[in-house]
């Protein structure tokens, strides 16, 4: 005979999750888990500012799955009608400048206006494990939860200077999808300056004072770049400082020749933390949008940046299918080979590989 053990453990006859959960039941009810639209179904959305289907697509840009890739592509000819009407608006600065906080505090002061804001927030990727925090939402707990704002972190990948690769049509989708302002922020790393001011309207250069960075900041790139320069954490014992590196920059200012733009660079003081000199900035660029408008350099600028993205997508493309022919795979492999040996140079093996037919 057996003995059955006892337990308190009992199955019963359950019900289906259709049953546990009767979605008829509840209006305009849409499942998102693992759930993937077609190309007509996410255009619909991000023209109706479904903010899930915009970030779907914007996931489908950001791929580099080939199939991915030819979906977003055909989403992007879709959407690009209904693109080009926002301020594009570039943010830049030293880490520890504060970016995100001044970000949050213009950001929730643009949203009082009754603007629609979408921050691009490009996050460094690690050179070792190739991963990213991703942690502006966090860093911007407050702008996160308006309903006028979205914020889209990226990682910056193995790009130059840490710009997400595909930051240029995550514009235009969050254009479509009905946002009046467009803020992209850069790690702030050296080297995304040039490739943010390539897409942006304006240039907003975040500075400190005291941090010895007044003649560090004096370069000529940069100063170039910038259409204003906007001292950060001008508050309590630091305004002082502050006051002397709005002189500082006002004097390297004149040392350039005059933009193309006929705009002249403003310094002006802000404190993101303590939530002023916000409205001056956007002051600022509402001058510069007004003085652009009027002499066509906006419209020429736009043009402009549309030229250099053709000629970037040509040169990413081709690179993209050169490194991926089977064949420059394998040549590639033996040459480094040959390179760890000592056996060829890097230069004449570039030339082999250079060399092979398609």
């Amino acid at each position: 005979m057996t003995n059955k053990k006892k337990t308190a453990l009992k199955k019963t006859e359950g019900v289906s999750d259709a049953e546990i959960i009767n979605t008829s039941s509840i209006p305009n009810f849409k499942s998102r888990r693992n759930t993937k639209l077609n190309t007509e179904q996410l255009v619909k959305g991000i023209l109706n500012k479904n903010i899930s289907d915009l970030s779907q697509a914007i996931t489908l840009v950001e791929s580099i799955n080939p199939k991915h890739s030819k979906q977003a592509n055909t989403i992007l000819k879709q959407c690009l009608p209904y693109a080009n009407k926002s301020i594009r608006i570039g943010i830049t600065g030293v880490p520890g400048v504060g970016k995100s906080t001044f970000i949050e505090a213009f950001g929730k002061y643009l949203t009082s206006q009754g603007k629609r804001v979408a921050v691009l927030a490009i996050d460094p990727s690690s050179t070792l494990t190739k991963g990213s925090i991703l942690g502006d939402k966090t860093r911007m707990a407050s702008l996160v939860k308006d309903e006028k704002a979205y914020i889209r972190p990226s990682a910056s990948g193995s790009t130059l200077g840490g710009v997400a690769r595909k930051t240029r049509e995550s514009i235009i989708l969050c254009e479509a999808a009905g946002f009046d302002v467009i803020i992209i922020e850069t790690v702030g790393v050296g080297q995304s300056e040039t490739a943010v001011h390539s897409m942006v309207d304006f240039f907003l250069l975040l500075k400190l004072a005291g941090a010895g960075d007044e003649l560090q900041g004096i370069k000529r790139g940069i100063i170039e770049m910038a259409d204003a320069i906007a001292i950060n954490k001008a508050d309590g014992e630091n305004q002082k400082a502050a006051k002397l590196a709005k002189v500082e920059f006002n004097r390297a200012l004149h040392l350039y020749p005059k933009k193309p733009s006929g705009w002249n660079p403003k310094v002006t003081l802000c404190s993101a933390l303590k939530n002023e000199g916000i409205a001056d900035i956007w002051k600022l660029i509402s001058e510069y949008l007004e003085l652009t408008t009027s002499n066509n350099y906006f419209t020429i600028k736009r043009n402009e940046q549309n030229k250099f993205w053709l000629i970037q997508t040509i040169e990413d493309r081709l690179k993209s299918n050169f490194f991926n022919r089977s064949e420059i795979k394998e040549a590639l492999e033996k040459q480094l080979k040959l390179v760890e040996n000592n056996e060829t140079t890097p230069f004449v093996a570039a030339e082999f590989i250079l060399k092979l037919k398609a």
